[in-house]
C-alpha cells in the first residue's frame, strides 16, 4: 500500500529504521502531523516532518512548523536556571526568598531554589479560586504563589508542579536578570543557538503554528480505562486536581492568540523538533555546539543527578523521577539504555532529551494529542528506541 502521507526531510542511511517508524506512525489514519529531529555527536542525522498542521488537513506540516510543546517547555526553563547558576548569579541551595522576598510568606522563607526545580516545594497549586484569564497574567500568578502555603512539608516529598513550576522558577529568573524567562531564554539560549523554540510566541509566527488537537475529555466519574486524566481524577488528592484546573483553561484556549503570546513557562513553549534537538545537542556535547556555549559539564552533570524518585503526590498513578528540573528515566519509562539521559516530555506526546554518554539529542513534536498511563508518549518512545537500535 502506498503511503498516505509524504515524509519530508533527511535521514542518514544508518537511521533508516527511524524513518520507517516515523512513516508508519504518520500512515495511521488517526495521525495528523509531526516532526522528528536527532543529532549524533552534534551532527543532524534525522530531520523529518510530515502530515498536516490542522485537523481539517488543509495546511501541510512544513520544515518550520511550530507547535505547543506543553511540559517539554519545563526543560527549557530549567536550563535558564542552570545557566544562571553556572554564571554564579543563582545559588541553588539559597532560599528562594533571597531573590524573591515576597516568597517568604506563609512559612516559605527557608525553601531553597533546588526544591522548586525538583518538585518538592509543595506549591503544586493555588488554593484560592482564580479566573481563567489569570494564567495569562504573570504578576497575578506569582503573587498568588507567594501568598500560598505549601500543601505538604517542603522537601519531604515530591509532586509534579504541572503548571506552577514555570511561574516559580521563571520568577526567580526574572528577579535575578530583570528579564522575563521567555526573553532570557531567547537572548541567552535559543537565539545564539539558532533554535526555533519560544516561550511567549509573537503574533507574526501564528501562520506557522500547528493547531493542537486535544485528546477526548476524561469521564467525570473517573472511569475511562487507560485515560491518564480519568485515572488521575479517580485517585488524586484535591490539590492535585487544582494543580491542573486552577485556573481552568477555557475551551480552545491552547490554540488562542492569548495562550500563544503569554509566557506560561511550564506549558506553552512553541517550537519544532529541530529546535528541541538543537538545544539538547549542546547538552549532549558537553555544553557547547558550533562555538555556542550553553552550560558547563559540571552544570550538566548536576542537573541530571537524581533528586526525587517514587510516589508522586500529584500523579499517584505512577512513580516519577526528577533531577534538577529535568525528568530522568524510570524502570517503566527509560530514556534509552543509559540511566543518566535526561530531558522532559509534554502532555499529548512531545519529548526532548540529551544522552551525553551516547552523544545523542532528540526532539519530537506533534499536534494530535494522545493520552494513556504514561509520561513519555508511545510514539516518542518507539522513535527513541529506533534511534538507539541504530547506534
Amino acid at each position: 500500500m502506498a503511503n498516505r502521507v509524504e515524509i519530508h526531510g533527511s535521514c542518514d542511511a544508518r537511521f533508516r529504521c527511524v524513518r520507517d517508524v516515523f512513516t508508519e506512525q504518520l500512515d495511521n489514519p488517526e495521525e495528523v502531523g509531526a516532526s522528528l529531529a536527532v543529532t549524533l555527536g552534534g551532527r543532524t542525522v534525522v530531520d523529518l516532518w510530515g502530515g498536516h498542521a490542522d485537523p481539517q488537513r488543509t495546511r501541510p506540516w512544513n520544515a518550520d512548523t511550530l507547535v505547543n510543546l506543553f511540559s517539554t517547555t519545563k526543560g527549557m526553563v530549567a536550563l535558564c536556571a542552570h545557566r544562571l547558576a553556572d554564571a554564579g548569579k543563582l545559588d541553588l541551595d539559597a532560599p528562594v526568598a533571597r531573590y524573591w522576598p515576597e516568597f517568604a510568606q506563609a512559612g516559605k522563607g527557608a525553601i531553597p531554589v533546588r526544591w522548586l526545580l525538583d518538585h518538592s516545594a509543595g506549591l503544586v497549586a493555588v488554593d484560592k479560586p482564580l479566573p481563567p484569564a489569570a494564567m495569562y497574567e504573570w504578576d497575578t500568578m506569582c503573587e498568588a504563589l507567594a501568598e500560598q502555603a505549601p500543601w505538604w512539608e517542603p522537601g519531604t516529598a515530591h509532586g509534579y508542579h504541572a503548571m506552577t513550576f514555570g511561574w516559580l522558577v521563571g520568577e526567580v529568573v526574572r528577579r535575578i536578570t530583570g528579564k522575563s524567562v521567555g526573553s532570557y531564554f531567547r537572548e541567552e539560549i535559543a537565539g545564539p543557538l539558532g533554535a526555533d523554540l519560544m516561550i511567549g510566541t509573537p503574533a507574526e509566527h501564528d501562520a506557522r503554528c500547528a493547531e493542537l488537537i486535544p485528546a477526548p475529555l476524561p469521564r467525570l466519574d473517573g472511569s475511562g480505562g487507560d485515560d491518564f486524566f480519568a485515572k488521575l481524577l479517580a485517585s488524586a488528592k484535591p490539590y492535585a486536581i487544582k494543580a491542573f484546573m486552577n485556573p481552568m483553561p477555557l475551551p480552545g484556549a491552547f490554540n488562542s492568540r492569548a495562550w500563544r503570546g503569554a509566557e506560561i513557562p511550564a506549558a506553552n513553549g512553541h517550537g519544532s523538533a529541530r529546535g528541541l534537538a538543537r538545544i539538547y545537542a549542546a547538552l549532549a556535547g558537553g555544553g557547547s555546539i558550533d562555538g555556542v556555549h550553553v552550560l558547563s559539564r559540571d552544570a550538566i552533570d548536576r542537573a541530571r543527578v537524581e533528586q526525587r524518585y517514587g510516589l508522586d503526590h500529584v500523579i499517584p498513578i505512577m512513580p516519577t523521577k526528577f533531577g534538577l528540573g529535568f525528568q530522568i528515566g524510570t524502570e517503566a519509562e527509560p530514556i534509552g539504555p543509559n540511566p543518566r539521559a535526561f530531558g522532559h516530555s509534554g502532555a499529548g506526546g512531545s519529548f526532548g532529551f540529551a544522552d551525553p554518554e551516547a552523544g545523542v539529542a532528540f526532539g519530537y513534536a506533534m499536534n494530535r494529542m494522545e493520552t494513556g498511563i504514561f509520561l513519555i508518549g508511545p510514539r516518542a518512545t518507539a522513535l527513541m528506541n529506533a534511534v538507539f537500535a541504530s547506534l
